[in-house]
């Protein structure tokens, strides 16, 4: 089995790689979001627990979000590994995942970080646009829908979301890039970290994330 994280700032390609680096591994995608919802809508124990924290307005503890994972890894489509895209986000939840992981006998084997220089985001949030139906994304520069204003997938209009502007982005990323580091250092630390240039063509991002979770695996920590 082989359990890679997925880190990158917002706009840095995540939300893209993500799909392609599973599909060419054969593994699922697990985001938090998509767990949270789907144990929810489940009914089971552990959803029952997680909707009744977040009906209170709480956070899910970094140990019960570790618990979803795990579960999640449990399952048949996930027997060859994951993608892990979303989670951790602070070391606290890092550690949790080493903490489930390990009680089992797993651990990450991988933390793919997809780097994009500050303003290079910051110029791709100002290009980017939404579908208005099915909140399909585009950019004007990288990824451009077939006709413009468009969305190619339903036909929809396409606009820039207002909390797209400059001074917002600016804003969010500085409250964001503080806990990606501290995470990118605690993986770097185990010797699992690696980087990757996201400036370069989505081919070329999706080649070298394909070549570091095929590289020889680090030796156990």
């Amino acid at each position: 089995m082989t359990v890679a994280i997925l880190l990158g700032a917002p706009g840095a390609g995540k939300g893209t790689q993500a799909p392609l680096l599973a599909a060419s591994l054969g593994v699922p995608v697990l985001a938090s979001g998509d767990l949270l919802r789907g144990e929810v809508a489940s009914g089971s124990d552990i959803g029952r627990e997680v909707d009744a924290i977040m009906r209170s307005g709480e956070l899910v503890p970094d140990a019960l979000m570790a618990r979803l994972f795990l579960a999640r890894l449990d399952r048949s489509d996930a027997a060859a590994g994951a993608i892990l895209d979303g989670f951790p986000r602070t070391r606290p939840q890092a550690e949790a995942l080493d903490h489930a992981l390990a009680a089992s006998g797993r651990r990450v084997d991988r933390a793919l970080l997809i780097e994009v220089p500050i303003e290079d985001l910051i110029g791709r949030f100002a290009g980017r646009l939404i579908c208005k139906a099915g909140g399909h994304v585009y950019n004007e520069w990288f990824k451009p829908p077939r006709a413009w204003g468009v969305c190619d997938v339903d036909g929809s209009e396409l606009v820039h979301r207002a909390d797209d502007a400059e001074a917002t982005v600016r804003a969010r990323m500085e409250q964001q890039l503080g806990p990606l580091h501290d995470v990118a250092d605690y993986y770097r630390g185990q010797g699992i970290l690696i980087p990757v240039d996201g400036t370069r063509s989505i081919d070329e991002v999706a080649a070298s994330l394909l070549a570091a979770v095929r590289a020889p695996p680090a030796p156990a920590r």
